[in-house]
C-alpha cells in the first residue's frame, strides 16, 4: 500500500523495527494539521478511539462499519504497533492508529469541528491519590473533545471504576457545550471478540459492573 497523501515519512525507523505505516503512524510525522480528505484518501466520516490500547474495538468497528474511517490515538507505541499489525493483517484502509500524547494531537493536528465521534473505553484509573493528575478526563480534555467535534458529534465513555465514572459524569453532564445521552445498554457477547474492548471482557468476566456514559455536542 502507498503512503496516504498528505503524509511525509522522513524519519528512518530504528534498524529492526518493522514499518507498519499507514497503519502506524508517530506523532512526528503527522502534519501540523491533519487535512482527512488527504489522510484517508476519501471523505468519509471520522472516529477517534482515545488510548485504543490492544485495539478491539478499532478492529471490530472499522469492520462493521467500512463507510467510516477510525483512527486510534495510543501513548504506548507498543500497543499501538500491536494492534497496527492487526489492521495491516487484515489490509484495513479505514483504521490507523498513531502513536503519541492523544492530548497534543487533538489539540495541534485534528482541526476544530471535523470528527464524528470520540470514543474513550476504560481509561487508566491512576489509582494512587498523587497519581490521579494524570488521568486523562480533565476540564482541558472535555474542551479539547469539544473542539475536534462537529455539532451533533458524540463523545462515549465507559469504565469499571465508580469513582471515576463519577468524575467524568461530573466533567461532561455540566458541561456547556454537551447534552447527556441515554447510554447503552449492556448486552450479552455472543463470543471472546464480541465486546467493546479486550477490557470490558475481561472485567465482565470477572463479574465487574460497567459504567457507560454518552454525551451529545450542542
Amino acid at each position: 500500500m502507498n503512503e496516504p497523501s498528505g503524509l511525509h515519512f522522513t524519519e528512518p525507523l530504528p534498524e529492526g523495527v518493522a514499518d507498519l505505516r499507514p497503519w502506524f503512524i508517530a506523532i512526528h510525522d503527522l502534519p501540523d494539521e491533519i487535512h482527512w480528505g488527504e489522510f484517508w484518501g476519501n471523505d468519509q466520516p471520522v472516529q477517534l478511539d482515545v488510548g485504543c490500547g490492544r485495539g478491539l474495538f478499532l478492529f471490530n468497528a472499522s469492520l462493521r462499519n467500512p463507510e467510516t474511517n477510525y483512527l486510534g490515538l495510543e501513548l504506548e507505541f507498543r500497543e499501538g504497533r500491536r494492534t497496527a499489525k492487526r489492521l495491516l493483517k487484515r489490509e484495513a484502509v479505514n483504521a490507523r492508529v498513531v502513536g503519541g500524547d492523544a492530548a497534543l494531537v487533538l489539540r495541534k493536528h485534528i482541526p476544530p469541528g471535523t470528527v464524528d465521534a470520540v470514543h474513550v473505553y476504560f481509561p487508566d484509573p491512576w489509582w494512587r491519590k498523587k497519581h490521579r493528575r494524570r488521568r486523562i478526563f480533565t476540564d482541558t480534555f472535555v474542551g479539547l473533545c469539544s473542539r475536534v467535534l462537529k455539532p451533533g458529534g458524540r463523545l462515549h465513555s465507559w469504565t469499571d471504576v465508580p469513582d471515576y465514572f463519577d468524575i467524568i459524569k461530573a466533567l461532561m453532564d455540566h458541561h456547556d457545550d454537551f447534552e447527556t445521552l441515554p447510554p447503552p445498554d449492556e448486552r450479552e457477547a455472543e463470543h471472546d471478540m464480541d465486546y467493546q474492548t479486550s477490557f470490558e471482557r475481561k472485567k465482565r468476566k470477572e463479574g465487574f459492573p460497567i459504567f457507560r456514559g454518552l454525551w451529545q455536542k450542542k
